[in-house]
């Protein structure tokens, strides 16, 4: 009797489709993710430097240990300021850290051990200004932290014939004066790359 062989032959063809949904698939997920993932929002860079205390700022000062000195000063025109037991200290041109070391040297021979935390309660020698097309031009305090944005709202926001993207902020540093762009029109599209931080002393321009 003869024999018979059966050939089993693969259709490849038949796979095609299971892959190419594999694929599908993978894209998909892929895309999921990527969808997903927040993309994060560029922060302003800082452009600022260690708040320097001037005259008419008003410090808060405490000394420890107890018994406590807790003091609220104002810095004379003469840049000092008088705390117990430490007399006069020079307050001007230096930041509320460097007042602190003061206070502890001239404060050790009385009290042992002395620790002393200065704080700015009200920024009165530094100011703002902010000029051109927005609604009230004017020139405050920089009593805190300030970013362009919050100081030209504060002045009531610009205009309609703002050029807002040609935004910019005049600074003094030393001897030299910089400026630095700010796009205000990008700011508000959700671009913080250019929402400086303001220091005393600057003046925002917007054209």
């Amino acid at each position: 009797m003869p024999s018979c062989r059966i050939h089993f032959v693969r259709n490849t063809n038949s796979f095609r489709p299971q892959i190419q949904r594999v694929a599908l698939l993978t894209l998909l997920t892929l895309l999921a993710t990527a969808c997903a993932t927040p993309t994060p929002q560029p922060q302003a860079p800082p452009l600022t430097e260690p708040y320097r205390v001037g005259a008419s700022d008003q410090l808060f000062i405490s000394v420890l240990p107890d018994p406590a000195i807790e003091r609220e000063v104002t810095v004379r025109p003469d840049g000092m300021i008088s705390v117990d037991l430490a007399g006069d200290v020079r307050a001007a041109g230096l930041t509320p850290e460097e007042i602190a070391l003061e206070v502890e040297k001239k404060i050790a021979r009385f009290k042992r051990d002395a620790k002393a935390t200065v704080s700015v309660r009200s920024a009165l020698s530094s100011q703002i200004t902010v000029l051109g097309a927005v609604q009230m031009r004017m020139t405050f305090p920089l009593e805190r932290d300030t970013r362009v944005v919050q100081a030209i709202g504060r002045a009531g926001g610009p205009t309609y014939l703002a050029a807002q993207s040609r935004t910019r902020i005049i600074r003094n540093v030393g001897n030299t004066t910089k400026v630095y762009h700010v796009n205000l029109s990008a700011i508000t599209q959700g671009d913080l790359s250019t929402n400086y931080l303001l220091q005393g002393g600057d003046i925002v321009v917007v054209p």
